[in-house]
């Protein structure tokens, strides 16, 4: 039976694991500028960031032997080597937009147009002076049959396109107008400036990863969890993971519906930790990071940050 300590701590990685799995902001340190107005969600992951920092590093091994090394043994990718960054968004209507960002070899493209030849079209369409392809067989897979490589995306209902011609960059999108859109822009995505409705971004010097949602536009599950209480009774919310020194630095930015909204989550959120006091299993270092949490509402906007050191957050994962 999991401690009170191990449950929160848990349930806090769990969100971030959570937005983590959503897949943006086009840049580490972007802004609301950067981002389509129209966007549901966010992802920005900079490995080449969590690999070459310190701070880093021990988080980036724990996700190379959960996640890197299997990718690579299935697929024969190698992502350490391959992939600097990760971003993905989606638009209402259009579907997720991906862009992997890296120094990809010719093998590794050779591999994806194997896979594109296995269940999408070969045949070369252009735009921009850009080649561009169906992904897929239009019920959003793709893959070459023998169970080997297959990839299921049902967000991308009309199996999605893919370009491999815009260097260091894999562009896939879930429409052909945003592909060539992309193109147009040399995979860069353009944004419509700080229009209002525009997703909160949270930002800093060393970020390794950005996400956000439109939590308003999610349909209500009808659960009476305290996650499924959380978003019912926000609008947006926004999550960094960031190097400060030699921690890992933890944000958080909830949107409510109300001002008085905030002041009860926020209330939730110190009672929670106060709770935790009074378990007697959990260790000086998890309740010191904890007890220096620091949670601000103002407004209808509610803020939680904390700075965890990076062994504390891979052994929490793997708890």
């Amino acid at each position: 039976m999991k401690t009170l300590n191990e449950g929160l701590m848990m349930q806090i990685f769990k969100i971030l694991w959570l937005v983590l799995m959503l897949s943006a902001p086009v840049l580490a340190n972007a802004d609301a500028s950067d981002l389509p107005g129209s966007a549901d969600w966010y992802l920005y992951v900079d490995l080449e960031q969590m690999k070459s920092e310190e701070a880093g590093k021990a988080l980036y091994d724990w996700l190379d032997a959960e996640v890197l090394t299997e990718v690579e043994e299935e697929a024969g990718v190698s992502l350490d080597q391959e992939v600097d960054s990760v971003t993905a968004f989606a638009t209402a209507g259009e579907g997720p937009v991906v862009v992997i960002d890296g120094p990809i070899s010719g093998d590794t493209r050779d591999k994806i147009m194997a896979v594109i030849a296995a269940g999408g079209d070969i045949s070369p369409l252009k735009a921009s002076g850009r080649t561009y392809y169906k992904l897929g067989d239009g019920d959003g897979a793709y893959g070459n049959g023998n169970g080997n490589v297959e990839v299921d995306l049902d967000s991308l209902e009309d199996g999605g396109w893919i370009s491999l011609d815009v260097k260091n960059k894999i562009l896939i999108t879930g429409t052909e107008e945003r592909m060539k859109s992309l193109l147009a822009n040399k995979g860069r995505v353009p944004g419509p400036g700080r229009n209002k409705g525009a997703l909160l971004v949270l930002t800093a010097e060393k970020a390794l990863l950005q996400a956000g949602m439109n939590t308003g536009a999610m349909k209500d599950d009808g659960d009476d969890d305290l996650d499924s209480k959380i978003l019912r009774n926000t609008e947006q919310v926004a999550f960094l993971l960031a190097i400060v020194k030699d921690k890992l630095a933890i944000e958080a930015e909830l949107i409510t519906t109300n001002a008085e909204m905030a002041e009860s989550l926020a209330s939730v959120a110190r009672g929670l930790i106060s709770l935790v006091a009074f378990d007697d299993s959990m260790d000086a270092e998890t309740m010191a990071v904890l007890q220096s949490t620091k949670i601000e509402a103002k407004g209808n906007s509610l803020n939680l940050s904390l700075a965890v050191d990076p062994d504390l957050v891979v052994r929490t994962i793997q708890n």
